[in-house]
């Protein structure tokens, strides 16, 4: 009998097709609408060099240094050296930021202020000052220069250590799929309801037949919600598989426990569902929209609409993070990507298994008491 119900159902939840929309289509559309929407959002924080030209006049040729320090600078600059009357056609139709004229003394000119403009000008104040201590220097001790205390005056000597506190770069964009999956899972709290409602007898035919029929009813359920998971989480996956495949969003290289986390976020959304199911006495329709209004409140506090807001609320109220099943999902995935330990995602883990254990024992102790006068 739980083979057979099991297989049934699975056949039932597959011919829905609006309830197949909403578990499957509807998160793989608003993936793609979110790539689309923060395709170009990552690369805008990268570091561009600035274009910068100089004139080349016969100040400059007396001046080999400074020719050998910017053409060293250049993981900052794209220099390009020019006359005066191409450096002012090329600032002037925007190809350069700003350009250098050795005449009395060292000018950049430029058509307006800006981070590129600001980058320049500090390249120069450097030089200028670094140059101004050298002839300093040799002004008042000329031994200087056979004790090698001028080559320490124009090197860069670094005293920190980048060291990396994750094993990915932080990337704001992986937050927002994060939360889509931890939705998509929260919506497979749609099937959770379709199968309680199946085993009720006053809002379903088919829960009347059941109720009437001589077969455990448990039963009957557990076979239901592991269809349920089982749909679900074949949903999730190939999600996740279109996400990394098409999309190229990372989730880093720990499979075993991405698929742990898929398979505790299904238990959990499916598991929520039922219990909603379970406790509201009235129609499928409320129910339903309980499920949503409640899933997206939580998908909210996650971040899925903006990053600042799982920011705000993991600071300033941090029990609703962990409160949140939607939250508890999307920190697992970004705990996976970003952290070397795996402290987090257990703790993340365990509490989802706790809200799945919750809501599977409320929709135990709710469908045991349910009785019927008559059918």
């Amino acid at each position: 009998m739980f083979l057979f119900n099991y297989r049934y159902r699975l056949k039932c939840i597959f011919r829905d097709r609006q309830l197949m929309f909403w578990t499957f289509l509807f998160p793989v559309l608003l993936a793609t609408l979110f790539n689309l929407a923060f395709s170009n959002l990552s690369s805008s924080d990268n570091f561009l060099k600035v274009n910068v030209a100089v004139v080349q006049n016969e100040e400059l040729d007396q001046n080999p240094a400074f020719t050998e320090a910017i053409n060293g600078a250049d993981d900052l600059f794209i220099v390009q050296y020019t006359t005066r009357e191409t450096a002012d056609a090329l600032l002037k139709d925007n190809q350069i930021d700003g350009y250098i004229l050795f005449d009395s003394e060292l000018n950049l000119v430029v058509n307006q202020s800006g981070l590129n403009q600001t980058i320049i000008r500090e390249f120069l104040d450097d030089f200028v000052q670094s140059s101004a201590t050298i002839v300093t220097i040799i002004t008042t001790n000329p031994t200087a220069l056979d004790s090698g205390i001028l080559a320490g005056v124009s090197s860069r000597t670094e005293y920190l250590t980048a060291v990396s506190a994750s094993q990915s770069n932080p990337d704001p964009v992986v937050n927002y799929f994060y939360a889509l999956i931890a939705m998509t899972c929260l919506y497979g709290g749609f099937l959770g309801v379709k199968e309680v409602v199946a085993i009720q007898a006053d809002l379903s035919a088919v829960g009347a037949r059941i109720n009437l029929a001589p077969t455990n009813k448990l039963t009957v359920f557990l076979s239901s919600m592991l269809a349920a998971t089982t749909i679900q989480l074949l949903e999730l996956l190939i999600l996740l598989a279109f996400l990394i495949g098409v999309l190229g969003i990372s989730f880093g290289d720990q499979i075993g426990y991405i698929a742990l986390t898929c398979v505790a976020g299904s238990l959990t959304g499916v598991t929520f569902g039922a219990c909603i199911g379970s406790i509201i006495k009235k129609g499928e329709g409320l129910k339903i929209g309980i499920l949503i209004g409640s899933t997206m409140i939580m998908s909210f506090l996650a971040g899925m609409m903006s990053a600042d807001m799982k920011y705000l609320v993991m600071t300033k109220a941090p029990i609703l993070g962990y409160l949140n099943p939607a939250n508890l999902i999307t920190d697992s995935f970004y705990a996976l990507y970003y952290y070397n330990t795996h402290t987090q995602f257990f703790t993340d883990i365990l509490l989802l298994c706790g809200f799945t254990l919750l809501f599977s024992t409320v929709t135990y102790l709710v469908i045991r008491r349910q009785k019927y006068a008559s059918l």
